[in-house]
C-alpha cells in the first residue's frame, strides 16, 4: 500500500480519536523512519518517548526474536522467568522493592492509585482516600487517570468522574501543604510535566512533597511514565533530585517499542496487594518482559543514559542559541532528552513545516515544541534537526504573516 491508500483506509475504518498528521511510516531504524514512498524522516518524537533505543535496535530485535520462538504468552497464574528477572533488575536500579507489570502508563498509574488507597485503608481506616495531583499534569486516559490528570480538556464528556482527587498548582509547595491533610492517602507527581508543557519540578518542591507525605502518613507517587528509563539523563528522573518515592510508575521507554508498564513500590506499600486485589491478563507477558530486559540492560551497560545526558545538554544549548534568534520564543526548558521550546504563538505550523522538511517533532499545550528523540541520537543528528527547525522557524516568523 502507498501512503494515500493507508490514510484512506484508516479514515474509513478507524475511529476519530487521534488528530493524525498525514504520514504513514512503514520502516524505522535508529532515529530514522521511512514512508511507503521511501521518504526519510529524522524522528525527534520517538513514538512519544517510547522508542528509547531507536527503531528496531538489534538488542531488542534479537531478544524478541528469541522469545517468540519459545513462548509468546503465559498466564500470571504461573511464574514467568523474564518477569522475575525484569522485576529484580528494576528493583536493583531504583529504591523500590517489588514490581507489578501491566501494559501501559495509564494502567501503571491506575495500579498505583489502587495500591495507595488499599494501603491507607488497611493502615489508617476507610476515611483516608484522597489523592492530590497537580494542575497541568497528565496521568493517563482511563476514568481514574483522567480524573488524576489536572487538565479539564481530557475530562470533558466523560463525567461523572470518580471522586477523591484534589488539584494544586505545580511547583507550589504552599498550595500542596494546604491541600494535604488527614484524608490524603497519596500525592501523585511527575518530576517533569511532559504533556503539560515540559515543566521540571524543583528540588525544593519534591523534597517538600516527601516531607508532607511523611508528616501525614501519605504515600508519595512519582509518575515516571515519560521521564523514566534514561529519558532525563539519569535512569530515573527522581535521581536528579535525591528524593525517593513510595510508588513509582514506568512505561513508554521500558519496552523499547513493545507495550509494557510497571508499578514499583517500596517497603510496606510493596506488600499491600494480596491475591485477587489487582491483576492484568497480558501484564508482564514473556514477550514484553524479554524486550524490556534487553532495553534496560542496554541502557545500563552501553552508555545510553550517559548519552542522553550529554547529547541532551548539547540539544538544550543548540535550542537556546536558536531561541535567541527569534523573539517569539519564550523559553527552552527540560532535562536530558525531554526538552520543550515554549513559543508566544501556536506551534502547529512549525510542526507541519518540519514534517515537510523531514523532521518529526510535536507540540504540546498548543505552544510548546517538544523534543523526545531516541536516547541513542548523536550530535550530528541534533545539528541536522536544529538546521531544519531553524529554516522552518525563519519562514514562520509572525512578522511574515
Amino acid at each position: 500500500m502507498n501512503t494515500e491508500e493507508i490514510i484512506s483506509m484508516s479514515e474509513k475504518y478507524l475511529m476519530y480519536n487521534y488528530g493524525r498528521i498525514p504520514l504513514a511510516p512503514v520502516k524505522g531504524k535508529g532515529a530514522v523512519m521511512w514512508d511507503a514512498e521511501g521518504n526519510e524522516y529524522l524522528d525527534f518524537v520517538g513514538g512519544i518517548a517510547v522508542n528509547s533505543l531507536g527503531h528496531c535496535h538489534p538488542a531488542v530485535v534479537d531478544a524478541v526474536t528469541r522469545q517468540v520462538q519459545k513462548m509468546l504468552h503465559c498466564s500470571n497464574l504461573y511464574y514467568i522467568e523474564a518477569q522475575a528477572l525484569l522485576a529484580r533488575l528494576l528493583a536493583e536500579n531504583s529504591a523500590m522493592d517489588r514490581a507489578f507489570f501491566c501494559n501501559s502508563g495509564a494502567e501503571a498509574n491506575e495500579a498505583a492509585i489502587k495500591l495507595a488507597r488499599k494501603y491507607a485503608k488497611k493502615k489508617y481506616g476507610r476515611g483516608k482516600v484522597e489523592i492530590v495531583t497537580t494542575l497541568n499534569s497528565f496521568h493517563g486516559r482511563t476514568l481514574a487517570t483522567i480524573t488524576a490528570t489536572g487538565q479539564p480538556k481530557y475530562q470533558e464528556g466523560f463525567e461523572p468522574l470518580p471522586g477523591g482527587f484534589k488539584y494544586v498548582p505545580f511547583n507550589d509547595l504552599d498550595a500542596l501543604e494546604q491541600a494535604v491533610g488527614p484524608a490524603t492517602c497519596a500525592v501523585m507527581l511527575e518530576p517533569v510535566q511532559g504533556e503539560g508543557g515540559v515543566y521540571p519540578a524543583s528540588r525544593y518542591y519534591l523534597e517538600g512533597a516527601q516531607m508532607l507525605c511523611r508528616e501525614h502518613g501519605a504515600l508519595l507517587i512519582f509518575d515516571e511514565v515519560q521521564t523514566g528509563i534514561g529519558r532525563t539523563g539519569r535512569f530515573l528522573a527522581c535521581q536528579h533530585y535525591g528524593v525517593e518515592p513510595d510508588i513509582l510508575t514506568l512505561a513508554k521507554a521500558l519496552g523499547g517499542g513493545l507495550p509494557i508498564g510497571a508499578m514499583l513500590a517500596a517497603k510496606e506499600a510493596a506488600t499491600t496487594f494480596r491475591p485477587g486485589d489487582h491483576a492484568s491478563t497480558f501484564g508482564g507477558n514473556p514477550l514484553a518482559c524479554a524486550a524490556a530486559l534487553a532495553v534496560v540492560e542496554e541502557m545500563l551497560s552501553h552508555g545510553v543514559v550517559e548519552n542522553a545526558a550529554s547529547v541532551g545538554a548539547y540539544l538544550y544549548d543548540r535550542l537556546n542559541r536558536l531561541a535567541g534568534k527569534y523573539d517569539y520564543v519564550r523559553e527552552v526548558r527540560g532535562l536530558g532528552l525531554l526538552l520543550g521550546m515554549e513559543l508566544a504563538v501556536a506551534g502547529g505550523d512549525i510542526v507541519k513545516g518540519c514534517l515537510e522538511q523531514g523532521l518529526l517533532i510535536n507540540c504540546v499545550n498548543n505552544r510548546v515544541l517538544r523534543f523526545i528523540p531516541p536516547l541513542i541520537i548523536s550530535r550530528s543528528d541534533v545539528d541536522r534537526a536544529v538546521e531544519i527547525l531553524d529554516g522552518v522557524m525563519f519562514e514562520f516568523r509572525p512578522e511574515k504573516k
